[in-house]
């Protein structure tokens, strides 16, 4: 059991944003309520799901709070989540991601306290949407260089970590993207704004595979021209070869 240092008491708050998740979101909370460490706030916002995604929702009482009501989107639900938010750390876990282990949590706070950084990010295995034992693709994340975004690579968003404060200074998730807008929030934060990075080499997060950019060419194309959106809208432009090089990443994950 993790033991929290007597001089500081960091609360952790947890995002999950959920719509018709009622096939997958129960491994998503099971994960967090495993958690060993003690001061875990765990928001869940929700369009107004259909399906019995609030009814499992309602089966774990460690949910702090449970907003249902209609939203934009992902990143609007996520906004809100943020905006609401009372801990010191902020991360997102997608109703369809779950915890690798108990661990994951203390690990974190760890990683904070000992680094004094502003945001952190780790490693995350792709497993089956069915089979979930069963690993598709290992991400990776190697030490952070900042010219590193030049040349495709971004963290994974599920295993990014960030002091709340970061959000009240450089904003939320920008809602005009509607698949890049994790991306043009790690690129404005880390690349732009040059907040204090870690990178904790560990796996902390299982994502299904079959995520929304990558279910049809159509899809891939239009999360390809978010991309340079993305730089865009901070008003700088990327290498000639930086969004073609992005997908051509993932490649060597299934290495």
């Amino acid at each position: 059991m993790y033991i929290l240092p007597e001089t500081k008491l960091t609360r952790v708050t947890i995002i999950t944003a959920t719509y018709n998740s009622a096939s997958t979101v129960k491994d998503t909370l099971a994960s967090i309520d495993a958690q060993e460490y003690p001061h875990i706030e765990h928001l869940v916002v929700d369009g107004c799901s259909k399906d019995e995604t609030l009814s499992i929702v309602n089966t774990f009482g460690h949910v702090t709070q449970l907003v249902c009501e209609p939203d934009n989107g992902i990143y609007d639900a996520m906004n809100k989540g943020i905006k609401i938010a009372t801990g010191d750390i902020i991360g997102i876990l997608n109703s369809d991601d779950f915890y690798a282990d108990a661990r994951v949590i203390s690990d974190v706070v760890n990683h904070f306290e000992t680094t004094g950084c502003d945001a952190l990010y780790a490693d995350l295995l792709y497993v089956d949407a069915e089979k979930t034992s069963k690993v598709v693709r290992k991400w990776k994340s190697g030490e952070y260089k900042r010219d590193n975004f030049l040349i495709g690579w971004m963290p994974p968003h599920p295993t990014f970590f960030v002091k709340k404060e970061v959000y009240e200074k450089f904003g939320l998730f920008d809602t005009r993207l509607r698949s890049a807008a994790d991306y043009e929030l790690l690129l404005r934060f880390m690349y732009i704004n040059k907040i204090a990075i870690s990178y904790l080499p560990r796996v902390l997060v299982h994502m299904r595979s079959g995520g929304m950019s990558n279910r049809s060419f159509k899809n891939r194309i239009k999360a390809h021209l978010e991309d340079y959106r993305a730089w865009s809208f901070n008003g700088i432009r990327p290498k000639w070869y930086t969004v073609v090089l992005k997908p051509i990443r993932k490649v060597f994950q299934y290495l």
